[in-house]
């Protein structure tokens, strides 16, 4: 282990935790001057002041010592309801984003994954975006399958937002020409898919030529995901002109998504007047459909991460072993994987493995 503590290792453990350098000094039982120093690389801990840090972070010490981690700059991130989300929930959101990063190259290095396909279409309309995307993927006009599935089989990394994050819906950002979308894995089944598509909206709407935060741009996304889940042509073609409540569930079962947002998609394509889509909004609300989605859909689960978690189980590679690599505990790999896999990963002794075999994803649905 080197003998150098690794600032950016420190200020990232740190963020990731919630902490402002202040509170972690009085957490850890070190003055605020010398965690500057340690932040900034001017001092030196004494091993005890690492475990201190270490034991207040949740983080073996080994992680502090490993190589140097380059920052994933706010801008990059597109962050939904910025301006309801505190620096310090950015901070933590954007941290776990980077750690997941570390998941995705311990991956990469071992699998062959799909490379990255997914267009970028910052001057279309986004309602021409989604169309655009769905021709490229070869989806036709029918309900997608599986959302997770579609864009890992394009490419896109998937995580989850760790718990601590709940207030950030999800996000996305490009990483080395990789795309990333880390998803909040507590909404139900329906909002996940929206999430992943409107994600998928701001990594083909924005680029570095458009911003990825505002107002304007979630709308964009969130116009995107409905077009890109609805397409025009085919849900103008199942006659639901002035749908009643029985048809609009029937036709948001259909296309696995929201009864609100079915609503709202109906009004967008002017099959609902005003009133019309008021008195529908009011009845689904009665029913409970404005906070939830009764009898809804499983949430979707991650084929990619799954696929590899057996793999490497396959041939050994227990998740306390995954967990090492990284410099991470397992209940810390366990956050960046929750609820897109069956199960949480267990821990096991690290033992040594002969290299897991490469994987290749099979084509979403």
């Amino acid at each position: 282990m080197p003998v150098t503590l690794t600032p950016s290792r420190l200020v990232l453990a740190r963020q990731r935790r919630g902490f402002s350098r202040v509170a972690l000094a009085r957490a850890a039982g070190v003055s605020d001057k010398s965690l500057q120093g340690y932040e900034n690389g001017t001092q030196q801990p004494l091993p005890e002041t690492v475990q201190a840090l270490a034991d207040t972070l949740g983080f073996p010490p080994a992680f502090f010592f490993s190589s140097d981690v380059e920052d994933i700059p706010t801008e990059a991130i597109s962050f939904r309801a910025l301006s309801k989300v505190t620096a310090s929930q950015r901070n933590a959101a954007r941290s776990a984003g980077r750690i997941a990063l570390m998941l995705s190259d311990w991956i990469n290095d071992r699998f062959s994954l799909p490379t990255a396909d997914v267009p970028h279409l910052p001057t279309l309309a986004p309602e021409a975006a989604a169309e655009v995307v769905r021709a490229r993927w070869g989806l036709g006009q029918g309900p997608i399958g599986n959302m997770i599935h579609l864009l890992e089989s394009h490419g896109v990394r998937v995580f989850s937002l760790v718990g601590e994050c709940e207030a950030v819906d999800a996000f996305s950002f490009a990483w080395n020409k990789t795309p990333v979308v880390v998803l909040n894995t507590g909404k139900n089944g329906e909002r996940g898919r929206f999430d992943a598509a409107h994600e998928l909206g701001h990594l083909v709407l924005h680029t570095e030529h458009r911003t990825s935060q505002g107002p304007d741009s979630e709308q964009e996304a969130n116009s995107f995901a409905a077009s890109f889940l609805m397409p025009r042509s085919a849900v103008l073609s199942q006659s639901l002109y002035n749908a009643t409540l029985d048809r609009v569930l029937a036709a948001k079962k259909y296309w696995r998504v929201a009864a609100m947002a079915m609503t709202h998609r109906l009004r967008e394509l002017d099959l609902l007047t005003e009133w019309g889509s008021r008195t529908l909004y009011v009845n689904l609300s009665r029913m409970g459909y404005r906070s939830m989605e009764p009898k809804g859909i499983p949430r979707e689960i991650s084929q990619l991460l799954a696929k590899v978690v057996r793999a490497a189980r396959s041939e050994g590679t227990t998740p306390a072993h995954i967990a090492s690599d990284l410099h991470i505990t397992v209940h810390e790999l366990n956050t960046h994987i929750f609820g897109l896999v069956p199960i949480a990963l267990e821990g096991g002794a690290v033992t040594s493995a002969a290299p897991p075999p490469r994987l290749r994803l099979v084509g979403g649905d």
